[in-house]
């Protein structure tokens, strides 16, 4: 079956959805992990490259080539039963964890610039991603792939006429380090790389993977898997110049971009401020289908039940601070992820070496 064009740009634009998150799109995970290392953030860009090219498409192509297996567990295929059994009881208790800070998010942001009650926005969101829930995955496909593309090109839009507005403001990058390492991830760079990656893919492979079943054939999943992301690097690297030649504004807000934005327009922010929105709810309802889908007991209607608790839980947690859930949850999953990124990439190297000796 030839590939087609239109189905590689649906699973990057579903690739890219899981992690566009509140974190993501506001600029707060960026700063954490990235720009609060001032130059050596380059460095973090190049481990994630790297990082998402190869382990991106192992995961997807994973799916995709165990389609035909019922209830397909990848943590069990990588790490083997005893440890992918941990993973898979521990999967969902971050996932829960990481939903209350897009939750929050959405809270912060329609606060910021519509003056609503964060309580009432909040709630807003999670009546959002519960209903997304109950209509079923492949709508749940159809919806996010679609917002994947609008944030990555709203965030390069305003990342880079932030870049060419400010670029001669590169010789001071070395003044705003001080004040960026206050929202460091991780004591170095190179592990604050590793635990983004570890961040995105242990909370995203059971997603991950069901993409990659979805795919008529593996290459629309490869090939989904790698234009996703490049086309999230190339973000990456745009917001983190952005706010990097913005540290001395940027570095203590919640919101990085959308301050970035409104210096741009205020209109412009306003506009950013509803792409936030669609980022945090992409992100929340990847992350609801991943908890709930596993919840059988008492069939259907059981399942919703469960949703709706889960949905609950999330929001009364994402009542708390998004700036301090996003320096104190975030980090931790990556830490937790760390010996399972591990094992997908030794599977990931192994399988290579036994092709290349055949």
């Amino acid at each position: 079956m030839p590939t087609s064009k239109r189905a590689v740009a649906k699973y990057a634009g579903g690739f890219i959805a899981w992690v566009i998150g509140s974190g993501f799109a506001t600029g707060q995970e960026v700063l954490r992990f990235f720009t609060s290392y001032g130059s050596f953030s380059y460095g973090v860009v190049l481990v994630n490259l790297i990082g998402f090219l190869f382990i991106g498409q192992l995961i997807l192509t994973t799916g995709y080539e165990k389609k035909a297996v019922e209830n397909f567990n990848p943590y069990i295929h990588f790490c083997g039963r005893k440890l992918g059994t941990f993973y898979s009881w521990l999967i969902p208790v971050t996932i829960v964890l990481i939903m209350p800070v897009l939750i929050s998010g959405a809270g912060a942001t329609l606060h910021q610039y519509y003056g609503i009650s964060t309580v009432f926005g909040s709630a807003l969101m999670t009546l959002m991603v519960l209903a997304a829930y109950l209509i079923g995955f492949e709508h749940l496909v159809r919806i996010v792939s679609a917002i994947g593309p609008v944030i990555i090109i709203f965030s390069l839009m305003v990342g880079s006429a932030t870049v060419i507005r400010d670029f001669s403001r590169f010789g001071e990058i070395s003044t705003y380090e001080p004040i960026l390492s206050q929202s460091q991830a991780s004591p170095h760079w190179v592990l604050s790389a590793v635990l983004y990656l570890s961040l995105t893919f242990l909370s995203g492979s059971t997603y991950y993977t069901a993409l990659g079943q979805s795919a008529q054939n593996r290459q629309e999943a490869k090939y989904g898997a790698i234009v996703g992301a490049l086309a999230l690097i190339a973000a990456i690297t745009i917001m983190n110049s952005a706010i990097l030649l913005n540290g001395e504004n940027t570095a203590l807000l919640s919101i990085p971009m959308l301050y970035l934005a409104k210096e741009i327009s205020y209109l412009l922010g306003a506009v950013f401020s509803v792409v936030l929105i669609l980022g945090m709810f992409s992100s929340c309802s990847a992350m609801m289908w991943t908890v709930c889908s596993r919840f059988n007991r008492g069939g259907t209607r059981g399942n919703r039940i469960f949703a709706f608790f889960i949905a609950v839980l999330t929001f009364t947690l994402g009542l708390f601070s998004f700036r301090d859930l996003v320096g104190t949850l975030y980090p931790m999953v990556g830490y937790l992820g760390l010996v399972y990124i591990g094992c997908v990439v030794w599977k990931g190297v192994s399988y290579e070496l036994s092709l290349s000796n055949h």
